[in-house]
């Protein structure tokens, strides 16, 4: 019997001991984890139960010269209710007066409305999704609804917000306007001008707290953010909405019509190098034509006829040759090293001098006089094309600018036939925009500046940087050069290949231009490219322009007279008909009253409104069209303008998905 009491007492003794140590092991565990390692499981626990969240800046705006709204952000709101939130005092007493208000903005019924709160309350949702896509001011108004105006904590109210970019004059230079955002692969994609001046636009993030709920979801900590953000600059761009709209239509009607692969057409002013329009067109699978690739600046290729400008000039700088002397045209057919030269004209011009030559787009003039003036020092006139900026990039704002390519006599690819393949534009190749602004230079007296599509950014009324004329070479040119080749250009249009353009009603000048591509690939991939190149008024050019449409289908038409230069006469007869004063081009550099005066009222108005339809009559259609969209109506508009009529009359309530109908003027 001892012995027994014996051997319990020490097993007593054993567990005791036993469970000693584990309250020690536990002891020392805790004090480890308090003390010791207390701010790493600290650290770890906030980093999943509470975390800070981006709160991205509103994108700044991009207008066009005249304050018209080109791309702009506006914000979507979704709304959810963490049915815990709330004590039951003020569920109870507010939960019915929220489901009648829900009821009169979204028009289920109040029942509906107050049976799924009390649900959510149940079965302990705290996500449950009251309603998504609201504008600013719907979501001010659901946010003032009872129970959700007590906050976050006491009324269990969740705002998650999403940016949506938008651009109210729909897809019209849409690739120029451009946009910024993250591709499918990750990589950021920067296009045009929303790409160039992302960091502008941008803005500067803030913060705010928020702490994870039930599934994953997490709600803010606080109504107030932790840093506040800063909204992105609004960029004023060179183009013109009026312009614009021409140069597009004019495009597409010919691309339309013609059943072209793509085109382009851009319209600069000639003293600032402002882009006033344009427009890069492709063909869809449809037959349909959006805007998908900037061939105006990405898109290099041989520019043919187009390229005798800067040939002609080059010979008479050099005085190497008179345009008065006299080519003949062989009949249309002459051979330099095996390779053949033709006329467009079969059988050539006959006996003509070099201006008359140039006015008809002989090739076999341009050639011989290429040929005879340089075939001892070929270095001597590619020298002049180096000294036109024309082997280098512009420069330009906006990215994927193509490289140039001149044929240079040290390059190993240089040949006996490259400087007169040169002679009429081939063997190297140029850009639509850098071609444009070599005529512009000639339009401006020889100044050559470079092509801006940006005037200023600014913060609301104050400008934070300001962009003015770039000049890339002062003078490309004498002037006696320069007037020269201007009286052959005017001719061109009067009685030479672009005679079919010719107007008495106003003057053009310019230089059209058919060539071949992919000429050495055989007769299935060969297609031909028109363009016309030039300015107006040919007396005292104000704008310059050009247009290219690619691979016209030949049975209506290739030469460029016939396809591209339609576009051009277009563009500026247009301009001369509704917009006969030229005086604005003078006033370019001072602030403009109506764009001032359109960001205050524009403003005012954004802060004005409420619930109710406001009164557009009078503003621009497409800051009409963005406060409208705001507040949550579907526009639909008839003409462009200024909003001249409106469906919906002013101080009338507003309904989600309410359709209002602008006519502009």
């Amino acid at each position: 019997m001892g012995v027994e009491d014996k051997k319990t007492s020490y097993r007593i003794y054993l567990v005791a001991v036993a469970i000693f140590v584990m309250a020690l092991l536990v002891t020392i565990k805790l004090t480890n984890i308090q003390w010791v390692e207390g701010d790493y499981y600290r650290q770890l626990a906030k980093e999943r139960t509470v975390k800070d969240f981006t709160i991205p800046a509103n994108r700044g705006n991009v207008y066009s010269a005249d304050g018209s709204l080109l791309a702009t952000s506006i914000p979507n709101y979704t709304v959810r209710f963490d049915a815990l939130a709330p004590t039951k005092e003020n569920f109870s007493k507010y939960a019915q007066d929220l489901a009648d208000s829900l009821h009169v903005m979204f028009g289920k019924t109040s029942n509906f409305y107050h049976d799924e709160l009390v649900k959510a309350r149940k079965h302990n949702n705290r996500y449950f999704l009251v309603a998504k896509g609201l504008s600013y001011t719907e979501y001010l108004r659901v946010k003032s609804f009872p129970l959700f105006n007590l906050g976050a904590f006491k009324g269990g109210i969740i705002t998650e917000q999403k940016i949506v970019r938008e651009h109210p004059i729909g897809r019209i230079a849409e690739r120029t306007i451009g946009y910024e955002r993250i591709g499918h692969s990750g990589e950021n994609l920067e296009v045009g001008i929303e790409g160039a001046f992302a960091k502008y636009l941008n803005g500067k993030d803030g913060r705010q707290m928020m702490q994870k709920i039930a599934k994953n979801h997490w709600k803010p900590i606080s109504d107030v953010n932790q840093v506040e953000p800063v909204d992105g600059y609004d960029i004023v761009s060179t183009i013109d909405v009026y312009i614009q709209d021409i140069a597009h239509h004019a495009l597409l009607k010919q691309l339309e019509y013609y059943e072209a692969d793509h085109g382009c057409v851009v319209v600069m002013e000639t003293k600032t190098g402002y882009v006033k329009a344009i427009s890069n067109l492709g063909r869809n699978t449809d037959g349909s034509y959006s805007e998908t690739v900037n061939y105006a600046v990405w898109e290099a290729q041989e520019p043919g006829s187009t390229f005798k400008l800067p040939v002609m000039v080059a010979m008479l700088e050099d005085k190497k040759i008179d345009t008065s002397k006299v080519f003949d045209c062989h009949g249309g057919d002459i051979t330099y090293f095996g390779r053949h030269v033709r006329d467009s004209k079969k059988g050539g011009y006959g006996k003509v001098s070099l201006a008359r030559g140039f006015e008809l787009s002989s090739n076999t003039v341009l050639v011989q006089a290429v040929y005879e003036s340089y075939k001892d020092n070929p270095k001597q006139f590619v020298q002049h094309l180096n000294d036109f900026g024309l082997n280098k990039k512009l420069g330009v704002s906006l990215k994927g600018e193509a490289s140039p390519k001149i044929p240079q006599p040290s390059d190993p690819s240089w040949s006996r036939v490259s400087l007169p393949w040169m002679g009429f534009g081939y063997g190297l190749s140029l850009t639509p925009l850098q071609t444009l602004t070599f005529y512009n230079a000639i339009a401006n007296n020889g100044e050559m500046v470079r092509p801006l599509f940006v005037k200023e950014i600014k913060e609301w009324d104050k400008t934070i940087k300001k962009f003015n004329k770039e000049v890339i070479n002062p003078k490309v040119c004498s002037q006696g050069t320069i007037d020269q080749v201007k009286a052959i250009m005017l001719n061109v249009v009067k009685k030479g290949t672009g005679s079919k353009l010719y107007s008495p009603d106003f003057s053009m000048a310019g230089k059209t231009g058919t060539a071949q591509v992919n000429y050495g690939a055989g007769k299935e991939e060969m297609y031909y490219s028109s363009s016309f190149a030039g300015y107006f008024p040919a007396e005292n050019p104000q704008y310059s322009c050009i247009v290219i449409i690619h691979k016209p289908q030949v049975g209506k038409g290739y030469y460029g007279a016939d396809v591209s230069g339609p576009v051009f006469k277009r563009i500026a007869q247009k301009i001369y008909t509704d917009v006969p004063s030229t005086n604005e081009v003078k006033k370019l550099d001072k602030k403009i009253k109506k764009q001032e005066a359109l960001y205050a009222s524009y403003d005012t108005k954004i802060n004005k409104a409420t619930n109710a339809v406001p009164n557009t009559i009078g503003m621009s259609g497409m800051d009409a069209v963005a406060m409208l969209g705001n507040m949550g109506l579907k526009v639909q508009v008839i003409g462009m303008g200024k909003v001249k009529k409106q469906s919906l009359a002013p101080g009338q309530a507003i309904t989600k998905n309410q359709t209002i109908i602008l006519e502009l003027s």
